[in-house]
């Protein structure tokens, strides 16, 4: 297929699981009815993010794959003839979880999942103490529609994930994303951050010559009355194609659905005019290996 549609479902998450499931739900439906052929949905959507803080108990939110929630989206993709991106709260053994991306083909299979690889550990991101690091490595996913270079959040703000994933035949990069503020922050250092999120994936768009789908959540949530347990979720879930310009973008505080059209042959094109790849020293970028590079040896 050169041109397909892919759409992002942004919406607001609560602590109610059934709630989110068919807030997602129909926003897929509203993606098919438009013709998307992919949609993809915020991290961890099935929850509230709770991540803000550490607490044991959250451990019941986790699930086997497959699971429930990797079944009845495999039903709506099959029902509704569409590509589902979603992640999940992976248990993948007693005392192992990770933070999962499940992809699922138009006929309802499993395609395959990723597991998150850059794992932050922030006030407000207390990830670290949940998931273990992925060891798959970036390898992209291959689907009916073409292969699906698959990156979670944090992992959207590492050039070194994004171009793995391109040489390694990628042809979409999608970053489902649960990103936001502190309540606290000034408002010009709100402005910075998401214009800081914004520019770095559209830096992989136009870096690796490929079309980038970023979703994230919306919303304030406040998990105990707590300001300092508490995010506001930014939105701004945005389509971006190979040249890093805006498909479609949606607005900060939205529950909606974005879709926009990709021709998957522009990146050949692009790649023709600008030859990234052609001219790449690879025998110079040992460097790139090191933790740091100490210049005074």
């Amino acid at each position: 297929m050169s041109k397909i549609k892919v759409a992002i479902v942004q919406h607001t998450c609560s602590n109610d699981y059934e709630e989110n499931m068919k807030t997602g739900i129909n926003g897929i439906e509203k993606a098919a009815a438009q013709g998307a052929d992919l949609v993809l949905l915020p991290e961890l959507s099935m929850s509230t993010y709770f991540c803000i803080t550490e607490d044991p108990d959250n451990y019941d939110l986790a699930e086997p794959i497959p699971g429930k929630t990797t079944e009845q989206l495999q039903a709506v993709a099959k029902q509704n003839n569409i590509i589902i991106v979603a992640t999940v709260f992976e248990k993948r053994a007693k005392g192992l979880y990770h933070n999962t991306a499940i992809v699922i083909d138009k006929d309802g299979s499993l395609a395959g999942i990723y597991r998150k690889m850059h794992i932050p550990d922030d006030p407000g991101f207390y990830e670290k103490y949940y998931f273990t690091p992925g060891e798959q490595g970036f390898i992209p996913i291959d689907t009916s529609i073409g292969r699906l270079g698959v990156l979670i959040c944090w992992d959207q703000w590492y050039p070194e994930a994004a171009r793995i994933m391109a040489l390694s035949g990628a042809e979409l990069l999608l970053f489902p994303s649960a990103i936001g503020w502190e309540p606290a922050e000034t408002e010009q250092e709100k402005i910075r951050q998401r214009n800081a999120w914004i520019t770095i994936q559209k830096s992989h768009a136009i870096a690796n010559n490929l079309p980038v789908i970023v979703s994230n959540r919306i919303g304030l949530e406040d998990l105990d009355g707590c300001d300092d347990n508490a995010t506001q979720f930014w939105g701004s879930s945005f389509i971006a194609g190979q040249q890093g310009e805006t498909l479609a973008k949606a607005a900060p505080e939205d529950d909606c659905v974005i879709i926009a059209e990709i021709d998957l042959d522009k990146t050949e094109q692009t790649r023709r005019i600008w030859p990234y790849f052609r001219d790449r020293r690879i025998e110079h970028y040992q460097g790139i290996l090191q933790r740091h590079i100490d210049d005074k040896k």
